[in-house]
């Protein structure tokens, strides 16, 4: 992939329209986490840095084209001036007159955010007269919103066809980790999937088995695929509709000499609560009033022996119900050896997608991880082998 960052432009006395992803939570019109702000600082910094004046695109919640007052970006100006460390000028409209009033009266230094592009029916369907309105208040387009490049939105890919357009720093660190892991990795491959159905992630699973030397299924993905194998897995969850399809991938891992890794033994339990009791069985010893809620220590044992024969790591959801102990035992033994072959230089590792963000970060594991990527749907869609429009309308 080649795309062009702030490296590429001259941004000396020139407005540049900047999409970002600050679609943070809030409890009573305060921020609860300001991650997704903090890391758009360094892009603002650096074009303020160069000369620029940044002008912030981003969407908030679902108004559906309506003006939501509870969705309005003002109520974000507070976290984005304490993140910055300076003033952040409030336009009631993300075009018009509200818009290039704020925009014509920026001196140096100044950031100005515009209104929830959302407010506007026309975001949603990239409509060329609304994605001409935008452009028309600048002069560079920078698209720092990986989590949103999934979306062919007239903010995160119309005006990128309008302006020169290049990739903030959030965007290119994303996709250089993204291009490390899947583009031109160092192999072997090995990536990890769990979550709890294996019908939301088709399309993921008939793309790795093609592109990654292991992979490792685990949650309650995994016990349909043990279904499919012919193991009882109880009351456990399990999509017993998929077995079929579950053969399907099977089959097609082992044409492309894909080796899948499934649970060896398992945690079960007769209740899925804090404290519950639980037992650690074979994987084809699953009592008929039982559920498999975790991965047990040989199949952790195995899984990090393939992570030591492993360059790459791409990780996707959890091998257990990991937010309620002990179901985390095997998401967090496993995400620690990750973290600790990374950080002795043997193991390259990105993860994405909220529940493996939890996990890790559960775990202690996140910060050594050389990648976490904070973009749901995107990274997913990545992971499927999908082209993301708004990191397409970067490509030069």
């Amino acid at each position: 992939m080649a795309w062009k960052t702030l490296d590429d432009v001259d941004l000396a006395g020139k407005v540049v329209l900047v999409r970002v992803d600050i679609n943070v939570p809030l409890e009573a019109g305060r921020v609860t986490d300001a991650t997704r702000i903090e890391k758009i600082v360094p892009t603002i910094k650096d074009i303020l840095a160069k000369g620029g004046k940044p002008v912030l695109l981003a969407h908030f919640g679902r108004p559906k084209g309506q003006v939501v007052p509870e969705m309005s970006l003002a109520q974000l100006v507070p976290a984005l001036e304490a993140a910055l460390g300076s003033h952040v000028t409030f336009a009631s409209n993300c075009i018009g007159g509200p818009a290039k009033t704020a925009v014509a009266a920026m001196g140096p230094g100044e950031v100005v955010l515009l209104e929830n592009t959302r407010f506007h029916p026309g975001e949603e369907k990239n409509d060329a007269e609304l994605s001409a309105s935008m452009a028309a208040l600048g002069e560079v387009y920078v698209n720092d919103a990986f989590s949103a490049a999934h979306r062919a939105h007239s903010s995160t890919e119309g005006i990128a066809h309008i302006l020169p357009a290049v990739a903030g720093r959030l965007m290119a660190a994303e996709l250089k980790a993204l291009e490390a892991a899947l583009g031109k990795p160092e192999r072997p491959v090995v990536a990890v999937v769990g979550g709890a159905k294996v019908s939301t992630k088709l399309e993921l699973l008939g793309n790795l088995v093609s592109k990654v030397e292991h992979l490792v299924i685990g949650g309650g993905m995994a016990n349909t695929f043990l279904v499919a194998q012919g193991t009882d897995v109880g009351k456990s969850l399990a999509e017993r509709d998929m077995a079929d399809t579950a053969r399907e991938i099977l089959a097609k891992a082992a044409d492309a000499g894909c080796a899948i890794h499934l649970p060896v033994d398992i945690v079960v339990a007769r209740e899925f609560k804090a404290g519950a009791e639980t037992e650690t069985l074979p994987v084809d010893a699953c009592p008929a009033d039982a559920m498999i809620l975790d991965a047990g220590p040989e199949t952790v044992a195995a899984v990090n022996k393939v992570f030591e024969r492993s360059k790459t790591l791409i990780w996707n959801g959890p091998l257990g119900a990991f937010e309620i102990a002990p179901f985390d035992a095997a998401t967090t033994a496993a995400a620690t050896h990750a973290a600790e072959l990374t950080r002795e230089g043997k193991l390259i590792s990105v993860a994405g997608g909220g529940d493996t963000v939890a996990a890790l970060n559960k775990a202690g594991a996140a910060a050594d991880f050389t990648y976490i990527s904070t973009a749901g749907g995107a990274f997913l869609e990545w992971m499927e082998g999908k082209e993301l429009p708004g990191v397409a309308a970067l490509m030069t």
